[in-house]
């Protein structure tokens, strides 16, 4: 098996938007397909040119989870070429966009927003939400999907589900190789994003998010490939410091809340200040996340009052 790097380079915190192509027996499979952006579409022309391919050469299109900085190349490709496409049966409404699920996470996200304290800011989110519904109608993804089943290898790859990030995200092992998506990143942490399912009941997100990085920290591989910067080679040292910045943010938020009981909302301003306003939604979901898995853990407590929760440490907790 041959591993394609593409790496398109972005001044984003994310330094790069990764995908790749794979030859391996008779295929050549793209493995994610980044942004919809004319830099990700060179990068991929470039890269089978580079290796004497060519786009009809493409087998088959697999996607680690339904994110928009994997997804965009995915319709200009299949404009071109008959190709393909297998996802993760979690990721079919969202790049679908089917309009009754889309409506449903709206609603999904302005009582979380309203529980979580928000005000206006959160009231702004449900707008541009609202707003891009209709706008982004055009990014939903055409054609015919294949359903992957997760219990079975697919070419030759086998398959590890990993939410958290995402509720369809998997990675794909082959030997000591790993193709990650967004689960391990080198230079930042990845997000755990509050998610509901196609029923509308909230994704315990965090917890899901720790359960993958304890399930991969377990593989034995060498050489992990990630959605965005650099590739990985220390993958189970890594996944540890995760997950006690996990545990070191989730004490840092309970030395908070001895001040006072807080909201969501206003633990995310203390903790984020300007990245509050800025990366709004990124915030909320980390502190939602973080607070559900300090109620497991028996960290904190919370309270209802006029529909918004305030949350208050346990004070026989033991770290």
């Amino acid at each position: 098996m041959k591993i394609i790097p593409i790496h398109v380079k972005t001044e984003r915190a994310l330094r790069s938007f990764n995908f790749y192509l794979v030859q391996h027996s008779n295929e050549l499979i793209l493995i994610d397909a980044g942004y919809d952006t004319e830099d990700c579409w060179n990068g991929l022309v470039e890269a089978l040119q580079t290796h004497l391919l060519q786009l009809s050469d493409l087998t088959a299109i697999v996607l680690t989870h339904h994110h928009p900085d994997h997804v965009g190349l995915v319709n200009r490709i299949r404009k071109q070429i008959d190709v393909p496409l297998y996802v993760h049966p979690e990721s079919v409404h969202r790049l679908t966009r089917e309009p009754t699920f889309m409506e449903m996470r709206i609603n999904f996200y302005k009582a979380l927003y309203q529980q979580a304290g928000c005000g206006a800011f959160g009231e702004k989110q449900i707008d541009r939400l609202q707003r891009s519904k209709e706008t982004n109608i055009g990014n939903r993804i055409e054609g015919e999907l294949t359903l992957i089943d997760v219990s079975k290898p697919l070419f030759d790859f086998d398959l590890v589900e990993t939410p958290g990030h995402a509720p369809d995200q998997i990675a794909l092992q082959y030997d000591d190789i790993l193709i990650s998506g967004d689960l391990l990143i080198h230079h930042i942490s990845s997000n755990a994003l509050i998610e509901p399912d196609k029923h509308g009941n909230r994704l315990f997100t965090m917890q899901q998010h720790i359960d993958s990085l304890q399930t991969v920290q377990q593989l034995d591989v060498q050489t992990v490939y990630p959605g965005h910067g650099s590739v990985i080679t220390n993958h189970q040292t890594l996944i540890q410091e995760r997950l006690l910045g996990i545990q070191q943010k989730a004490e840092h938020l309970r030395e908070l809340m001895l001040q006072k009981p807080m909201t969501a909302n206003e633990l995310a301003i203390t903790m984020y200040q300007k990245r509050y306003e800025t990366q709004f939604p990124l915030v909320m979901s980390e502190i939602i996340g973080h607070l559900d898995y300090m109620e497991s853990k028996n960290m904190t407590v919370k309270t209802e009052k006029g529909g918004i929760f305030e949350f208050e440490p346990v004070f026989d907790h033991v770290k």
